[in-house]
Parts: C-alpha cells; sequence; structure tokens
C-alpha cells in the first residue's frame, strides 16, 4: 500500500516526570508507535504529547489530550496510536474516560502492541462506559447540593434566608406580571406582590429554577429592571 493512501493515525505521548521529558520515554514510546505503524501500513500525520502528566491526572486537564481533540476534529483522522494502555492513563477511570471521548467522535484507541483499547465486545470495558454518563449527572447534583448546603448555613449564621441568583423574567411572564401590577382603574387599588405571583402562578407562569411561584423579591427585581 502506497504511503499516500495509507490510513491515517495520531501518536500520544504521555510522560510522568519532568526526568521522563528528557530522557528517552518520549523516544521508546516513538519509535514503538512508529514500529507498529510500519507494520500496519499506516501513516502518521500528528503526534500530540503530554510531557510531565501524571497518568492519575484527569484526561480533560491534559494540554496534550486537548490538542488530540483538536487535531481529530480538524482533520478528519479516527485512529490514536499509544505505546501501551497505562501510557494513555495508569488510573483504570481516568483511562476509559479518555477512550469513552474518543469513542464518541469514532476515534479508535490502538496500543503499539495491537491491542485496541476500544473494542467493545469486553463486556466490562462496555458497562464501565456506559456507567460513566451517570458521574456527569452525579457531580452536578452534587454540587447543586452543596450550594443548596452552603447558603441554609449561610442562612443561620445571618438569621435570614440566602437566596442564590433570581430567575430571570422575561417574555409572556414579565407582559403577565406588568399587567397585573397595574391599579385598578375602578377600586384604585394595587395588587400585592404575593397575590401577583399567585395570580401568575395559576397563569402557568413559575420559577423555572424551582418550579414554584415566583418569590416577591424576584417579581420586585423584574419589575425594577424593565422600569430601566
Amino acid at each position: 500500500m502506497a504511503a499516500a493512501t495509507a490510513p491515517s493515525a495520531i501518536a500520544y505521548l504521555r510522560t510522568s516526570s519532568a526526568a521522563n521529558v528528557e530522557g528517552d520515554s518520549s523516544a521508546r514510546q516513538r519509535a514503538a508507535i512508529e514500529a507498529y505503524a510500519k507494520h500496519a501500513r499506516l501513516r502518521i500525520v500528528g503526534e500530540c504529547y503530554d510531557a510531565a502528566v501524571s497518568g492519575a491526572d484527569p484526561i480533560t486537564e491534559r494540554p496534550g489530550f486537548a490538542a488530540l481533540l483538536d487535531k481529530i476534529e480538524g482533520n478528519g483522522v479516527r485512529l490514536v496510536l499509544i505505546e501501551s494502555a497505562d501510557r494513555f492513563a495508569r488510573d483504570l477511570l481516568v483511562q476509559e474516560t479518555g477512550i469513552a471521548i474518543l469513542q464518541q467522535r469514532g476515534v479508535r484507541v490502538v496500543t503499539a502492541s495491537g491491542d485496541d483499547l476500544t473494542d467493545s465486545s469486553d463486556p466490562a470495558r462496555v458497562m464501565l462506559r456506559q456507567v460513566l454518563g451517570s458521574f456527569a449527572q452525579f457531580e452536578k447534583a452534587r454540587v447543586v447540593q452543596k450550594l443548596k448546603g452552603a447558603r441554609d448555613r449561610a442562612s443561620l449564621q445571618a438569621g435570614r434566608r440566602v437566596e442564590g441568583a433570581k430567575a430571570t423574567i422575561t417574555g409572556d411572564a414579565l407582559a403577565t406580571l406588568r399587567r397585573l401590577r397595574r391599579r385598578n382603574p375602578v377600586t384604585k387599588e394595587v395588587r400585592s406582590l404575593r397575590e401577583i405571583a399567585a395570580a401568575m402562578a395559576e397563569a402557568g407562569h413559575v420559577s423555572p429554577r424551582t418550579g414554584r411561584p415566583y418569590s416577591p423579591e424576584a417579581l420586585r427585581l423584574a419589575l425594577g429592571r424593565a422600569a430601566q
């Protein structure tokens, strides 16, 4: 197969310490990858290198991995070559996270010994990758709970309720708020903000953040912004 028509691949290298950066680790990895590429008749069109990056460091925080994603999205290459699985990551969860990210882009990760880390025939690997998707949702919920706990503690210390960011009221909800806030032309009375919040809820306008009626303070802020 001619080199010009050979399937393309990108090499990914990682060294754990600054000493290894200056040593022979990267040279060894590069030689192993090039040897496999030659054997498999692949054409290496780029290299991404995470120097002095621990194998346990989060994959999403690695500059070399970020560069790898940029190259993949820019040149259409769908094959990444590494010396071995532990060069990609030593922590299994970190390794599978990176593999899942690449799999979502249709990319295969193959070691210099020919082991396809993106092979989905291993039920254990498939299960772990599916579980990874739940971690992001769990982490989001955990952060929300943590922020709520912080607000509750601040409320106890301040002796009052400490709220998070107020929902922005726009569109039909704001139009309804302004209409309900108008003075009754007959009685000359003006509804309280709490009464308006209840009327808005009956009309289907509630806080998108809580699903409950807007607070009087949120209505007051919205009216103030609308008047500016």
